[in-house]
């Protein structure tokens, strides 16, 4: 494990959908909503709330929460260029590139997680945590797109299932 590269992985999937489509599921708070977190709240560079129907922007913060989880994740929306390219913190540290490509009906959607730390606590927490949740995250957004099916489980009696 020598050559591992515990510092970055790139995530990618298809979804049959249009660039707009796929990069308001990313920017819309209640997009975001539907595919990947229980309650999105983000707020501009000067500390407002961007309403839920409205496109998140370059500079503002973000508080996100899962189902099935008591933890909120704060961070920084590095870029959102209004089209295919969204980056933001997570994690800490770590920074998450969302780019997005059109090819024929499909949008590819690839997702780099970089900067991660190499203590040991962070390559299984977040090196291979990550991975595993963006991974499900992702087949989610084209579940829910392509099929309207959201495969995340909101039962509490349920927790530890490999769909939360």
């Amino acid at each position: 494990m020598d050559d591992y590269n515990w510092k970055t992985f790139t995530k990618k999937i298809a979804v049959k959908a249009s660039i707009s489509e796929i990069y308001n599921a990313w920017t819309i708070p209640q997009e975001i909503e539907k595919w990947f977190l229980s309650k999105a709240v983000f707020e501009n560079a000067a500390g407002k709330q961007i309403p839920k129907d409205k496109n998140i922007e370059k500079n503002s913060s973000y508080h996100w929460s899962w189902y099935l989880y008591d933890t909120v994740e704060s961070g920084k929306i590095i870029e959102a260029n209004g089209i295919d390219l969204l980056q933001f913190t997570f994690a800490g540290d770590c920074l998450v590139e969302v780019k997005l490509t059109q090819d024929q009906d499909d949008v590819l959607v690839e997702l780099t997680q970089s900067n991660i730390p190499t203590d040991n606590q962070s390559k299984r927490g977040i090196r291979l945590g990550c991975d595993s949740g963006w991974s499900f995250f992702l087949v989610n957004l084209k579940a829910v797109y392509e099929g309207g099916i959201d495969l995340r489980n909101k039962n509490t009696a349920l927790k530890g299932m490999l769909n939360n």
